[in-house]
């Protein structure tokens, strides 16, 4: 079964590096490797000719953004599935997508886990949930770096919408997963490492990814609904809610 893997990359030498080794170290070999270059003038371009030979597809040229970057890979993918694996981001290990594929694949969207880098070096394991719920996609969202997704979704329900900046990935999956309820399996793996060095992680860029992201939930939900399921989520994340049921499985023990 192939694997499109997309990387898009602007003048990301070292992260590119990182992310296109770690796609060629792997086991598993029915790979088609994508590479979408910004234009850049590191060098990136120069080590992406110099492994053309491991590249199903590749150019270097000015484009409008992340998602018309991801969008243009997309064009060019042949595979079942698609992973977007941008520059900066790398898999976990060598067999690691030998074991996702281990097990036969059908569900629409499949996910794991992924390494969590700081820029000071300090890593931590982010573990996505067991299944994607409606609240979940309204408190948070379904990691690009570790979901593998059919590339027949995108024929389905639309490509990702260049005229977000930031969510569109998020808008895609809340669209795929709760409105036209794409089946989704968590593998259980660490898949990759992604690092808080990216356009996403700035904290310069998060007062548009909030704006985004209301402008997209309010697409399929109305406001009422929005605004109880975050009334929810706080009350479930609450300490008063946690000592409630701790309580209550305390006097189911007894």
């Amino acid at each position: 079964m192939k694997l499109s893997i997309i990387t898009i990359c602007f003048n990301n030498l070292k992260g590119l590096q990182n992310t296109l080794e770690s796609v060629f170290a792997q086991t598993y070999k029915e790979i088609e490797l994508i590479v979408i270059d910004g234009g850049s003038t590191d060098g990136s371009k120069e080590y992406i000719q110099s492994k053309s030979e491991f590249i199903s597809f590749w150019c270097s040229e000015k484009d409008n953004g992340i998602y018309h970057a991801q969008n243009k890979g997309l064009e060019k993918a042949s595979g079942k599935y698609c992973l977007f694996l941008n520059s900066g981001d790398f898999l976990f290990s060598s067999d690691v997508l030998q074991n996702v594929f281990s097990q036969n694949a059908g569900e629409d969207i499949i996910y794991g886990n992924m390494v969590i880098r700081e820029k000071s070096g300090q890593e931590s394991i982010g573990k996505m949930p067991e299944h994607i719920s409606f609240h979940h996609m309204i408190a948070d969202t379904l990691w690009h770096p570790v979901s593998f997704i059919r590339k027949d979704l995108f024929t389905r329900y639309g490509v990702y919408d260049e005229s977000l900046k930031m969510v569109a990935d998020y808008d895609f999956f809340l669209k795929a997963i709760i409105i036209h309820n794409a089946s989704t399996r968590h593998c259980g793996l660490v898949v990759s490492v992604f690092a808080l060095d990216g356009f996403s992680s700035d904290l310069k860029n998060k007062a548009l990814q909030a704006k985004e992201r209301a402008e997209v939930q309010s697409r399929y939900f109305p406001e009422k609904v929005i605004q109880s399921a975050q009334q929810f989520i706080r009350l479930k994340n609450s300490r008063w809610y946690k000592l409630a049921l701790l309580l209550k499985l305390i006097r189911e023990e007894k």
